[in-house]
């Protein structure tokens, strides 16, 4: 009898899997590579005061980018869990709300630098001669770039679940974590990974100043594309610019076709519509994953995992129970509260005073509201500017100041338009993207002089801007 031909180990046909799972494992297994060594680099022996290495070599430029890519991942998860957290918080409890929503907004004002500067010291103690103090410090500073608009996203979000759906929720019983991973997140999620995607544009223009860290009379530059940027300004290198721009570009196309497309495909099946979508994402990796065998047995198993933690954190009575009755609550918690945060306020209100009475002088608050009065009327006008790309225009503006020596103070206000027209852009785009399709089909039928668009895309965009207090203006504040 003649033996039959194995070409594979029996341990391998046995591990299962399609040609799918196969053609994905290398890509996997680079992006567990590429983890490993970025983490291993984050958490080196440090001292303060040692010089980093670091060269305008344009071959270092894949390892920067590495660098740079996950710090603003790893704050970009910081960023959903607070936001998530914020959301819950302010939704569910209106104590809760009256104080963390007006909390928010003050810290959304305050330059990155500000936040830099108070945090750098405090991480730097927290991990004594290991680089991964700084390196929080680092991502710390792109957290306060990217958590504000999507902690307001997300409170827009679960702040805006229909009244159907609560019913709904309330009918079924479902406790508070099942309604989270049930309603609110599902239903927020396309809108916040529009604002994911648009916090991530956002922390670009801060990686500079959060990579090239000054503390204790010491410039800290960490391997990355915000300090190589730095160097190659210092040292007035237009084409490491150039490189540090194409290598930037790369990066994004990457992460966008690897991450956010996915995302953005797979979460197209959350949107609230009673018909079906015309404008449905799509992605080559998401539609390649669902081909293959194992991600989906992880996926259910995460699913699995789910759902039997929803059984653990259900409600333990249902509809004909006693406690299931409405109660009526009493006013006086809710009037000790606002009473408890008035006292808090005035008490601030008080210290504020006395401190600027006896350390700083009314002369400097005035020029301080002078100055803020100036950076308020650049903002208002530049809002109007900002859907033009000035971000290309950028090096022939640098060249035209130096060329003809102009004032910066004046002429540098135009380049205020990158930190607000992404914003716009994204909210725009989140905003026309979750017109209902029946209202798209409605346009379309109805004949009229005016163009369709106009009419039923135009008021989509401003209910997130609205709610997150124009997040736009904050950036350049």
């Amino acid at each position: 009898m003649k033996e039959q031909k194995q070409f594979f180990p029996r341990l391998v046909v046995e591990a299962g899997g399609n040609r799918w799972d196969w053609a994905l494992l290398p890509m996997v297994l680079a992006l567990f590579v590429l983890l490993a060594y970025g983490a291993e680099q984050m958490a080196r022996p440090y001292q303060l005061g040692e010089t980093l290495p670091l060269s305008l070599d344009p071959a270092n430029l894949p390892y920067y980018l590495l660098r740079t890519t996950l710090r603003m991942f790893i704050a970009l998860g910081a960023s959903m869990v607070f936001s998530c957290v914020f959301a819950v918080l302010t939704t569910q409890y209106r104590a809760a709300e009256k104080v963390l929503v007006p909390v928010l907004d003050i810290l959304q004002s305050i330059p990155i630098l500000g936040f830099l500067s108070i945090t750098v010291t405090a991480f730097i103690a927290l991990f004594p001669g290991n680089l991964l103090g700084v390196e929080c410090a680092a991502i710390f500073a792109i957290f306060t770039s990217q958590a504000w608009n999507m902690a307001f996203s997300a409170y827009q979000g679960f702040r805006t679940v229909p009244a159907e759906l609560r019913e709904a929720a309330s009918v079924f019983k479902l406790s508070g974590w099942q309604r989270f991973w049930r309603l609110d997140l599902p239903f927020a999620m396309p809108g916040l990974l529009w604002n994911m995607m648009m916090s991530m544009s956002g922390g670009w223009f801060f990686v500079v100043a959060s990579e090239a860290i000054s503390v204790s009379n010491q410039n800290i530059k960490l391997p990355g594309i915000g300090s190589y940027i730095a160097l190659a300004i210092e040292q007035r290198d237009l084409a490491a610019i150039g490189w540090a721009i194409g290598a930037m570009l790369i990066g994004v196309v990457i992460y966008d076709q690897l991450f956010f497309r996915p995302l953005l495909a797979w979460a197209d099946k959350f949107r609230f519509e009673e018909s079906g979508s015309e404008t449905a994402q799509d992605s080559w990796l998401l539609a390649w994953l669902r081909r293959t065998e194992r991600t989906q047995g992880i996926a259910s198993a995460f699913g699995g995992l789910l759902e039997r933690s929803f059984g653990l954190f259900r409600l333990r009575h249902d509809g004909t129970s006693i406690r299931a009755r409405l109660r009526i609550r009493s006013a006086m918690p809710q009037r000790i509260w606002d009473a408890i945060i008035a006292a808090a306020v005035f008490y601030a209100l008080w210290t504020l005073i006395h401190f600027i009475h006896t350390e700083v002088g009314w002369s400097e608050v005035g020029r301080v509201f002078v100055l803020g009065l100036y950076t308020m009327i650049r903002v208002v006008v530049l809002i109007v500017l900002a859907a033009f790309p000035a971000n290309l225009m950028f090096p022939v503006a640098v060249v035209v100041l130096v060329r003809f020596r102009l004032n910066p103070d004046i002429w540098l206000s135009p380049l205020m338009i990158l930190g607000t027209q992404w914003y716009l852009l994204f909210n725009v785009i989140a905003g026309a993207s979750t017109v209902p399709t029946e209202l798209r089909y409605a346009a379309q039928n109805r004949a009229t002089c005016c163009r369709p668009s106009s009419r039923a895309s135009s008021p989509a965009p401003l209910p997130p801007r609205a709610a997150r207090g124009m997040p736009a203006s904050s950036p350049n504040t």
